[in-house]
């Protein structure tokens, strides 16, 4: 993973497959949108990366750790 594309991409496939394995419900939704907002992240990052996706970036982590329940 040599770039921030690649990196989101990578965590837009876990959270997908995270999403995949959860029963239908909300915490579904939100696993399958907080992978919509990595797969934005790794097309936004593929045009013009900055810091700016940062932010992003840790609010969809922030969110997902809420729904697993690890944080």
């Amino acid at each position: 993973m040599s770039d921030s594309c690649d990196y989101f991409r990578e965590h837009a496939i876990v959270a997908t497959r995270k999403a995949r394995a959860l029963p239908a419900g909300p915490a579904k939704r939100k696993q399958r949108t907080v992978a919509r907002v990595y797969h934005l992240l790794s097309r936004e990052a593929a045009f013009a990366p900055n810091i700016h996706h940062l932010d992003e970036f840790r609010a969809a982590q922030r969110l997902e750790r809420q729904i697993t329940g690890t944080g």
